[in-house]
């Protein structure tokens, strides 16, 4: 093996962790024996050039990301993460199954609450939660999906088991970063990437926009579709101009936007043009000042009454961050038997409810062995490691669990597994997470072979989101044989049509200055 791996399994063997590529004695894993071939073949200074070479790609295209105020080009590593068909077929049923789960809870929770009346999760757990927004209770939405686009984070335990650590069906991100990934590894080690039968991410856009235009208003033959986002000073405006365009979309902004007569339009030069699907990028408290935030000047007001009203779609509908929460997370295998009459397909992770008495009162005991975080929480933010906090945090954290209870739950420290990952001038184990991306067309869930693999650059740091320093892989799904072509489409689809319950205006400078604020929360 290569220089560049020299002590590598002494520093994988000190992690704890399950290291994807090498098993113990530093054996690479059969889905990685060509890439570990390819990798041996180069010297440093090889790797470091196409390491540099990638990210100047990355800066020219505009692939960046806001790290504590400033515009850096996303951090690619040369090492992709393989993934076997075998156990890709697993997570694409499992991440499936959890979207066809989290649609009908969703459908459920605005309707009739049945998992609510049955039993299966306390009414309190639904309205107290921060995202149930009653000003979209007891309305079906146009096209008939909630859900149309999901991020589904899975990471591997100890032992190699994949579980799912948390559901995004808000405003999931970071599929843009799976296209340009893949664009950059395939000029940056295309030795190792043209030797393996890889199955493609670049359908994504075609699949988004048919599912979209699937599930426009009845009545609508030739639907337009817009991507809203909340403008340049978000930090994923990049993804955002990047889907439009690939999509063959517009890209608009809430003062593009008008509400009349139940219906909304685009300003065009041309103008005024019906909007049919809108592919919303914004909060949904930002989206609408007439039901949600007054002040916003990101939406337009009278999209939540147009949607109400059945005259546009859209995507994801308003008031699904309720299956965000991380409390809600917890009952999630409980409504996959629920709904769907199975058991789940891929685990949880094991998950205290600090509103309950008996879990609340032993976490409070193991604080420095747990994981504590906010069920509101996303990018890692607000989140406690507990061997990692001081004796003043862990006692603050105390504080605010016992103020609010309903917003903490709290989980055993995982090891993620690793993936080699430069550093320096050699390889080191990094923890990983993963993101696979689901669309969903009210027909059929199609997920994105591969998806977001996230890397905690940083020695033994569990902490892998970008906002908080992380990096990303390119994370390659092997084709069932080597006999399928690289070019094949993917053949997984899940259908979850039949799917019942189973069981019983030009802004001024000031307001420009508010609106960059509101993009950057």
């Amino acid at each position: 093996m290569s220089d560049l791996f020299e002590d590598y399994s002494i520093a994988a063997e000190r992690t704890g962790a399950y290291d994807e590529m090498f098993a113990p004695g530093q054996a690479a894993r059969p889905s990685y024996r060509q890439l570990a071939g390819a990798l041996d073949g180069l010297s440093l200074a090889d790797v470091s050039a196409r390491a540099d070479s990638m990210a100047r790609t990355f800066l020219d295209r505009g692939v960046t990301f806001d790290y504590a105020g400033e515009e850096r080009p996303f951090p690619l590593d040369i090492v992709p993460r393989v993934i076997p068909a075998g156990e890709w077929t697993v997570l694409e049923r499992g991440v499936a199954q959890r979207v066809q789960a989290l649609e009908a809870f969703l459908n459920d929770v605005y309707g009739k609450m049945a998992v609510v009346s049955d039993g299966v999760i306390p009414r309190r757990l639904v309205t107290t939660s921060q995202h149930f927004h009653r000003q979209v209770h007891g309305f079906e939405p146009a096209g008939g999906v909630r859900v149309h686009i999901s991020g589904i984070d899975v990471v591997r335990d100890a032992v190699g088991t994949f579980r799912v650590l948390e559901d995004n069906v808000r405003v999931p991100s970071g599929v843009s970063y799976v296209l340009e990934n893949r664009r950059a590894m395939a000029k940056g080690l295309p030795e190792a990437f043209s030797q393996q039968p890889i199955r493609p991410v670049e359908e994504y856009p075609r699949r988004l926009l048919s599912a979209l235009r699937k599930t426009a208003p009845a009545g609508v033959d030739d639907p337009t579709v817009v991507v809203l986002t909340p403008g340049v000073f978000n930090s994923a405006y990049f993804e955002h101009t990047l889907l439009a365009g690939l999509m063959g979309v517009e890209l608009v902004e809430g003062r593009d936007l008008i509400c009349r007569g139940n219906r909304v339009y685009m300003r065009t030069t041309a103008g005024e043009q019906r909007v049919d699907v809108i592919y919303k990028r914004i909060d949904d408290d930002f989206l609408d000042p007439l039901q949600f935030r007054s002040d916003s000047m990101l939406g337009c007001p009278g999209l939540v009454n147009a949607a109400r009203a059945g005259g546009v779609t859209i995507a994801n509908a308003v008031g699904n961050g309720v299956a965000d929460d991380k409390l809600v997370y917890s009952y999630v295998p409980d409504l996959i038997r629920y709904y769907l009459g199975e058991e789940p397909i891929i685990a949880n992770v094991d998950t205290y409810r600090l509103e309950e008495d008996a879990a609340r009162e032993e976490v409070l005991d193991r604080l420095d062995e747990l994981v504590v975080k906010p069920v509101d929480g996303s990018g890692g933010k607000g989140l406690v490691i507990g061997p990692d906090a001081t004796r003043e945090e862990l006692e603050t954290l105390r504080s605010r669990v016992l103020t609010d209870p309903r917003g903490w739950i709290a989980q055993p420290v995982l090891q993620l597994s690793t993936v080699p990952t430069l550093s320096g001038d050699k390889f080191g184990p990094r923890h990983v997470d993963l993101r696979p991306f689901a669309i969903n067309d009210g027909d059929d869930v199609w997920v994105l072979p591969g998806g977001l693999t996230r890397v905690a650059l940083k020695e033994g740091s569990l902490i892998v989101n970008s906002s908080q320093g992380g990096g990303s892989k390119d994370t390659w799904v092997l084709a069932e044989s080597p006999d399928v072509p690289i070019e094949a489409e993917p053949r997984h689809s899940i259908s979850i049509r039949e799917r019942t319950s189973v069981w019983p205006v030009e802004s001024s400078w000031r307001d420009r200055d508010r609106q960059a604020e509101q993009q950057q929360q």
